[in-house]
């Protein structure tokens, strides 16, 4: 997807699914060392379900892709939670993430691939630039190097590549690629744009991309031995235009490309296509369309995951969120392709779970220690209110005698609020709404709120009573932007109510079946 043409998605969410990389040859895990996942794409009302790493901060990557290398799951993507906005001249740009999992259901936040804080970096890519986006990672077996392009618009051939001898960085930037196409073109134009990269069997490397200067075609080009640079040798014209977002993968001595049909950077529900070859610079067949919204979002990529019981290929699109020019609220609808005897690939019929057997080569992730005083981490969507006169509210009842040390709710903010954020501390009553004077007040900046959801922690240090029921509240004075909150509709915490007030937090009304995310940790 690009930020060419800003549009967007109405919905975000982000799932679990075991993938590997079609960076590399797919490789099949230990017979028997496997296990069956059920992956949730919405809940029962289909809202976005939002996914949170082991730490419980909403996972922060967009428009990349999952690679799998020697047995751990890398999922790479575009940051925003740092604030930046397609085409808000101070908009910051926040760089690049990647997250790690061995079993694709506990991911890490691994950090940022190379520092993009810098005011190098800030120049190529901030919000008064077209921006930087969509990294794409390959292993290169002869050189025992990691590979990372990205699309950038401040050069000639809209990439910068880089290299790293670990798959989560840092990586070090190498010398401008050279590929075929607009090779001539004005420098930091609209040249080349949207891209995949893939790795052959035979080891060769060949990158999709988009061709702005003939407003939206795909090329194909071969890369170098390094996969630093093209070789030049390419097909122009995959597609006749209007198209973008190319994700090129290998099935059954088939090639294909899936792209967007037509282009709508940020969009939300434009069509999936693809076609098909018996070699990756063609010729390439007509062009069918497998589905005319892509689940809500915009095509990404196509990832192959080999299981004992056969290989899966995982299609992903963007769900991005109601034309945000910020999109640290969206993420991706994923689900496995299917094909038909002859190789065509069926219409693609939107799912709300998926259910597949995965395996797992490493160690398996260990889970992360929820609180006894939590709502957990599963089955959360979000909303944006708080402000004004609006408050939120979620209580719980102190499962032993002593001191509450930490106390955290998931949180984000839209657009710019100007007040802080408040988070207080009551007493509940018997129907678990705040009650008498707070017990603890803490005020955070707005600037230290993410616009990605994350946990807002406080340490109240109060003595707190077994079974005694307490509230939590997040309130703000700002008349404009939001902050937001993480809820549950389908399994709400049970010792606890979540409540909403309308009047500064006079009085709270209580939304029966419905919990806030938030955790407690008493010592």
């Amino acid at each position: 997807m690009t930020r060419i043409n800003h549009l967007s998605a109405s919905l975000f969410l982000f799932l679990i699914l075991s993938v590997s990389a079609k960076s590399q040859t797919p490789t099949r895990a230990r017979a028997g060392d496997k296990s069956h996942s059920t992956f949730q794409n919405f809940n029962s009302r289909g809202q976005q379900i939002v996914r949170f790493d082991n730490m419980g901060e909403a996972v922060d990557a967009h428009d990349g892709e999952i690679a799998f290398f020697d047995g751990v799951y890398y999922l790479y993507g575009t940051s925003y939670g740092c604030g930046f906005e397609w085409g808000r001249k101070d908009a910051p740009f926040c760089g690049f993430k990647v997250y790690s999992s061995t079993d694709m259901v506990t991911w890490t936040d691994r950090g940022f691939l190379f520092d993009a804080t810098t005011p190098v970096w800030q120049s190529r890519c901030n919000g008064n630039t077209y921006g930087c986006f969509r990294p794409h990672v390959v292993y290169n077996k002869k050189t025992g190097l990691y590979v990372l392009w990205i699309n950038v618009y401040d050069n000639q051939v809209g990439f910068r590549v880089f290299t790293s001898s670990s798959p989560t960085g840092p990586f070090k930037e190498v010398a401008e690629p050279r590929l075929a196409v607009n090779s001539e073109a004005p420098v930091a134009g609209l040249n080349n744009g949207d891209h995949d990269t893939f790795v052959d069997e035979d080891g060769t490397g060949y990158i999709a991309y988009t061709d702005w200067r003939t407003k939206g075609t795909i090329v194909i080009e071969e890369l170098t031995g390094d996969y630093l640079s093209g070789t030049g040798k390419h097909v122009k014209s995959v597609t006749a235009g209007k198209t973008e977002a190319p994700a090129l993968f290998k099935r059954k001595g088939l090639y294909y490309v899936t792209y967007s049909d037509p282009n709508c950077g940020y969009c939300s529900g434009t069509g999936t296509s693809y076609k098909t070859a018996k070699s990756p610079l063609g010729p390439w067949s007509e062009g069918i369309r497998i589905s005319n919204n892509s689940c809500g979002g915009q095509p990404s990529f196509v990832s192959p995951i080999e299981l004992a019981t056969g290989t899966i290929y995982l299609y992903c699109s963007d769900l991005w969120n109601n034309a945000a020019k910020n999109e640290a609220l969206a993420n991706f609808y994923w689900a496995p392709l299917v094909f038909n005897e002859d190789g065509s690939i069926q219409p693609m019929a939107c799912q709300e779970k998926v259910s597949q057997p995965f395996e797992t080569r490493a160690k398996r992730s260990k889970r992360s220690i929820t609180p006894a005083g939590s709502s957990g981490n599963a089955g959360f969507t979000w909303f944006s209110d708080i402000g004004g006169d609006l408050r939120r509210s979620q209580s719980f009842r102190a499962e032993k005698n002593g001191l509450l040390t930490d106390a955290a709710m998931t949180t984000f903010r839209t657009g710019y609020p100007e007040a802080a954020l408040q988070v207080q501390l009551f007493r509940a009553d018997a129907s678990g709404l705040p009650t008498g004077q707070a017990l603890f007040s803490a005020t955070v900046a707005a600037d230290s709120v993410s616009w990605a959801p994350h946990q807002i922690r406080v340490a109240p240090r109060i003595n707190v009573v077994k079974g005694q029921a307490y509230a939590l509240v997040l309130g703000s004075a700002a008349k404009s932007g939001k902050y937001g909150f993480a809820f549950n509709d389908d399994q709400p915490y049970q010792r606890g109510v979540a409540a909403i007030s309308t009047d500064k937090g006079k009085s709270f009304k209580a939304e029966p079946g419905r919990s806030l995310k938030f955790y407690t940790r008493i010592r």
